[in-house]
């Protein structure tokens, strides 16, 4: 018999929920778990994530673990943070499972370059391709012996706050880039950063983009989460408040 929720048990839940979410918003490197002919393989793969959450990999045809997707969709992906100590079982980790498709979607290719520019070195080679992974489910573990199965419907953000922010993000980003360039260089930590993608959960920042989408430093990017999952264009103004005024209180 499951034992019944308790407020501080479900605000434990709440709390894990959301740093899955951020744990794999910001994942740069991931595990991709294929199979073929019954037998598991895994894989290193690079993913970012669309606006809804849906994972973005992309992949070459040239790997074995895309023929292993052409043939069964069917996966799992790990992402991983950083262990508190020399346990490597201290280190938060969220399992997702899902089913695999390629896609054609130029906005969420552009997506997936912002969180890799380095990848515009190959990013137009004629075997790559968009693939999109929706989470059906998954378990995050937060450190040693501490686990949340978690469904699909705990795992992704409200369909109706991500529509609302979609459909805000060219402003938002220009705005933040053109009006307040000091604030964008303060939220990462100095330097020509500026914001390239804002979603429900926070944004993601590139150091010395230019014209045409290519930045300095190659892979320097930076993801900030917002304190709490944000419904429009005003929650991530006040977030960017919050986390500037944050950024400025004196240190020591």
């Amino acid at each position: 018999m499951a034992e019944p929720e308790t407020p501080d048990r479900e605000a434990a839940r709440r709390a894990d929920l959301w740093q899955a979410r951020c744990l794999l918003r910001a994942a740069r490197s991931a595990t991709l778990g294929t199979q073929t002919g019954g037998q598991p393989f895994t894989a290193l793969v690079t993913p970012a994530t669309a606006p809804d959450l849906s994972v973005l990999l992309w992949l070459s045809t040239l790997s074995e673990h895309t023929r292993h997707l052409l043939a069964e969709p069917r996966c799992a992906l790990m992402v991983m943070g950083e262990a508190e100590g020399a346990n490597p079982q201290t280190a938060p980790r969220l399992t997702i499972t899902g089913l695999a498709e390629r896609i054609e979607d130029a906005a969420l290719k552009a997506r997936w370059l912002a969180m890799h520019p380095y990848a515009a070195l190959y990013a137009d080679f004629g075997d790559f391709a968009l693939w999109r992974i929706r989470p059906a489910g998954g378990l995050f573990v937060g450190g040693f012996a501490r686990a949340t199965r978690l469904r699909q419907a705990d795992l992704l953000p409200n369909e109706a706050a991500v529509a609302r922010i979609a459909a805000a993000e060219a402003d938002i980003v220009s705005h933040c880039n053109t009006d307040h360039a000091s604030a964008m260089a303060e939220l990462g930590g100095g330097g020509d950063w500026r914001m390239v993608a804002v979603d429900t959960d926070g944004c993601l920042l590139g150091l010395g983009e230019q014209e045409g989408g290519e930045q300095e430093g190659g892979e320097q990017v930076r993801r900030i989460a917002w304190s709490a999952p944000v419904a429009d264009a005003d929650g991530v103004r006040a977030e960017l408040i919050a986390l500037l005024r944050r950024a400025r209180l004196p240190r020591g």
